[in-house]
């Protein structure tokens, strides 16, 4: 079960941080910036990325933040990192990203250092993008601060702008037919604000697709259909195997036997690394992209925390991709 929140930031911190969305957002771009988005079979696209940060059962202040970069289209890990972190900020809808990002920039970051050649193409994120309260989702606020093409792809309707999961809205759950399958999520604005997507033809429920940065809805869309061998998207559902395992390797935590079956089905397959999997020997045309410098005034905000301040939980209303322990069953 999720965590309860033990607090939360001051008025004066939740107006700072606010501000900083709003700043921030006027950056994000909205359409196809890559030569490989705007070919229908994503020629020239080699490297996807998925982000995770998984918590530490009992603990809401302590997580495992994971990178993964695979192949495209084979979908084969070719790089991974992960790292055991103390969350600073709590957790408040609609403010995700200052919580985690900080520790997902310092990921791109090692990997655009060591690998450069592995640097990828594009970020596949468990959260929303501009489907939020302020159009600024933890997609958005990666991909800005990456300069990286994001995705944001959820597992739970954000109900912002007048959407919600009624009755309405579970008929065209229904209406979908196929894997590929969608409808756009209109908001009382009148503004699309992601798609529905149902990403396998045996799932039951859509994910929620929003663009993050540097990628049209259209081709957001439709990688991440290609991602998906199972319902959850193959970089993010890596991502969240191998911070769980590391989770288990680093402090010992067994896990369900759902998880332990499934670390038992991944384990007996090939696995990738930066110096012996697929991937370019040069760097992506573009690596030469460092990371913003906007990430120092992200840390600033987290500094704005009084010491004491309780910490939060690891409940994820934003992206309902986060439980303590995963329903792989929901892959299929």
């Amino acid at each position: 079960m999720a965590l309860k929140a033990a607090g939360r930031p001051s008025a004066e911190t939740l107006l700072l941080w606010e501000r900083e969305q709003a700043r921030l957002r006027t950056r994000v771009l909205h359409g196809d910036t890559e030569a490989w988005q705007r070919d229908a079979a994503f020629s020239g696209l080699r490297r996807v990325g998925g982000v995770d940060v998984s918590f530490v059962r009992g603990d809401d202040s302590r997580a495992c933040a994971s990178l993964v970069v695979l192949s495209f289209p084979e979908l084969q890990v070719v790089y991974e990192d992960s790292h055991l972190v103390r969350l600073k900020a709590p957790y408040v809808s609609g403010f995700l990203a200052f919580r985690e990002v900080p520790f997902l920039v310092e990921l791109v970051q090692r990997l655009q250092e060591k690998e450069p050649g592995l640097t990828p193409q594009v970020l596949l994120v468990d959260g929303n993008g501009v489907l939020h309260q302020r159009g600024f989702g933890v997609a958005c606020h990666l991909g800005v601060l990456t300069d990286l093409p994001c995705i944001g792809v959820a597992k739970k309707l954000l109900q912002v702008d007048g959407l919600e999961n009624n009755s309405l809205h579970k008929e065209k759950i229904m209406s979908l037919q196929a894997g590929g399958d969608t409808f756009p999520l209109m908001g009382n604005s009148g503004t699309v604000l992601g798609m529905a997507l149902k990403s396998h033809d045996h799932s039951t429920k859509p994910l929620y697709v929003s663009v993050g940065h540097r990628i049209s809805l259209e081709v957001a869309v439709r990688l991440t259909h290609h991602c998906c061998r199972f319902r959850i998207p193959e970089p993010i559902r890596q991502a969240d195997i191998r911070s769980r395992e590391y989770i288990r390797r680093t402090l010992g935590t067994p896990g369900s036997p759902a998880q332990m079956r499934a670390r038992s089905r991944e384990e007996q397959r090939p696995k990738a690394y930066p110096k012996g999997g697929p991937g370019p020997a040069g760097p992506p045309k573009d690596s030469g992209r460092g990371p913003s410098p906007d990430l120092e005034d992200l840390q600033l905000c987290f500094q704005e925390q009084q010491d004491g301040q309780p910490e939060g939980t690891g409940h994820h209303e934003d992206s309902g991709l986060r439980t303590p322990s995963p329903p792989w069953e929901d892959d299929l």
